[in-house]
């Protein structure tokens, strides 16, 4: 009981915060709280703590310059506040994974590494189109490179992708703090950018079509650095 009574006391007391902050809604918080739940049940207090570097990462970065950017046209919409589907399209798969390395004891350090590499790329993602909004110069359509208009789908810099990476080595370090500075500290980090980039290929592609909206590209790039880290073990 001691032992889970700090993650309690976190996760109530980060409920709290976002709440009465206006950082998630209500529901957003509660499926916060359940995918904590089974993070910590299987990746520990270093999964835990990756989740909540990747939300606080995001919040910051989301909150940056926010009058800079409503005057461009890319803030985010509800003053930056989470809904549920957006924790579950950020966040979804690594609360599966923590539930597949309770069952599957064999394949534990799998699992926790590629829950340390879907949060790599949820926060890549998060800081490179935060950041790179803002500080970037020059802005390029992933699939051609061609100039294209900063804040579309599909449209990166130099900037961003660099802020990305720097997301991706934060997570990828306290991976490392737990399971030590190996091929793994690596592979988190190639699969968080890995994922990063396939989340602007699809925003160039589905997303601009209208055949798949953001919190399905979120999703979908948490799970594709996932099989990146799976494949590279």
């Amino acid at each position: 009981m001691l032992t889970i009574l700090p993650f309690i006391v976190i996760v109530v007391g980060g409920m709290y915060y976002a709440i009465s902050r206006h950082k998630l809604t209500i529901p957003a918080a509660i499926t916060g709280a359940i995918i904590a739940v089974s993070i910590f049940a299987g990746a520990g207090y270093v999964g835990f703590i990756m989740m909540t570097m990747f939300f606080l990462l995001g919040t910051l970065a989301t909150a940056h310059k926010v009058d800079n950017k409503k005057q461009i046209g890319i803030a985010e919409a509800n003053k930056g506040r989470r809904t549920a589907s957006q924790v579950l399209a950020n966040a979804g798969v690594q609360g599966l994974l923590g539930l597949f390395k309770v069952a599957d004891a064999q394949h534990q350090s799998l699992y926790l590494l590629m829950i340390a590499a879907a949060f790599s790329s949820a926060t890549a993602d998060t800081l490179s189109s935060e950041l790179g909004s803002v500080y970037g110069k020059r802005f390029y359509n992933i699939l051609n490179f061609k100039k294209d208009l900063r804040g579309l789908n599909g449209v990166v810099s130099l900037e961003g992708t660099l802020a990305g990476i720097a997301g991706s080595c934060i997570i990828a370090l306290l991976y490392a703090i737990a399971a030590g500075f190996g091929k793994g500290f690596i592979i988190v980090i190639i699969a968080g950018t890995a994922g990063n980039l396939f989340d602007s290929v699809l925003g160039a592609t589905l997303e601009r079509k209208g055949l798949l909206k953001n919190d399905g590209v979120n999703l979908l790039n948490t799970a594709f650095a996932a099989v990146v880290a799976w494949a590279l073990f």
